[in-house]
């Protein structure tokens, strides 16, 4: 008996303008505890209250590689890349708001263009993609380049 395996989408079915939207997620103080664990990074703004609450923001803000790491996930949750992907290729990424503990969360990703390397079997598909909180304000943003299979290689 074969399992159904769910894939996402082949090059080919990628068209300029589309967009699509993610679920939502939380950021808690246990993620940002655990950010800083795996990447090393304690910085006093994440990981201090008190140090914080002399800084700019007020109070503890998530590491802003922690908002593009949850942004990545939410990407992969929308299943459009599962199986397909054959490379993140690069981005380009701008933190425009901080990302408080409680905050929650959404991606929002358009397609900006599309360009086949049939040689490759694949081609480039770039998304605009933002991160919103839950008041709808941009807290990261940007441009990220994908390798996506054609369907001519399956």
């Amino acid at each position: 008996m074969a399992l159904n395996i769910l894939h996402g989408l082949y090059f080919e079915e990628f068209v300029v303008g589309d967009k699509a939207s993610s679920t939502t997620r939380t950021i808690t103080e246990s993620d940002i505890v655990a950010f800083a664990g795996i990447s090393g990074d304690y910085n006093e703004l994440h990981t201090s209250e008190t140090f914080a609450s002399n800084g700019l923001f007020g109070k503890r803000i998530a590491h802003g590689l922690l908002g593009l790491s949850v942004a990545s996930g939410l990407a992969f949750q929308m299943g459009f890349i599962i199986g397909t992907a054959d490379a993140f290729r690069s981005l380009e990424w701008e933190f425009t708001l901080p990302i408080y503990i409680g905050d929650t969360v959404h991606l929002e990703a358009e397609v900006v263009e599309t360009k086949a390397f049939p040689r490759l079997g694949n081609g480039r598909v770039v998304f605009r993609v933002v991160l919103l909180n839950q008041n709808a304000k941009v807290t990261q943003r940007g441009t990220w380049t994908m390798l996506v299979r054609s369907k001519t290689r399956g």
